[in-house]
Formats: structure tokens, C-alpha cells, sequence
């Protein structure tokens, strides 16, 4: 049986920050491909003062249908609060 979004979330979050050793502030992304998840989670990779100045970065995570992760890979890093257009 195919492991559930919310699931598949939970070990996003879990393989990301223990690969990164980074904390994860939310999961913004969820997509069901052929072999499983692709998961995106950000997580602070730069705690500044004030925390509005933190450095976030997107990881996207591949897991299985077992619940493996497959791979990870930043796709982008930003300053907390920078709004994103188009």
C-alpha cells in the first residue's frame, strides 16, 4: 500500500533535518509521483537578529512508496519574509 501525503510529510521533515542537521519550519509542498512523494520542506539555515533577517532554504525530498528517502537536494535559499512574485 502506498504510504499516505501525510506520511510521506512526516518522513520528509525527519530525513531532511537529520541530513542537514537544520530545523524545519513547515513542509510547503507535497506531489505524488509514480514511485511515491517529492516533498518540499523549508528549514532555517540561519538564525539572525531580528529573526525577520533568518536565512530559510527549500529542500525537496524524494520518499518511496515504502517510506525511504530516495534523495534530497536544496532548491533555494532566501531571507525570511522575502515575498516571491510571479
Amino acid at each position: 500500500m502506498m504510504l499516505s501525503a501525510s506520511d510521506a510529510a512526516k518522513r520528509a521533515v525527519h530525513y531532511v533535518t537529520e541530513m542537514t542537521g537544520k530545523h524545519a519550519e513547515s513542509v510547503v509542498g507535497v506531489e505524488r509521483t509514480d514511485d511515491g512523494w517529492r516533498i518540499s520542506v523549508e528549514v532555517v539555515e540561519s538564525h539572525r537578529i531580528p529573526d525577520s533577517a533568518d536565512i530559510l532554504a527549500c529542500y525537496q525530498a524524494e520518499i518511496d512508496g515504502d517510506g525511504e528517502l530516495v534523495s534530497y537536494r536544496r532548491i533555494r535559499r532566501y531571507s525570511r519574509g522575502r515575498v516571491e512574485r510571479g
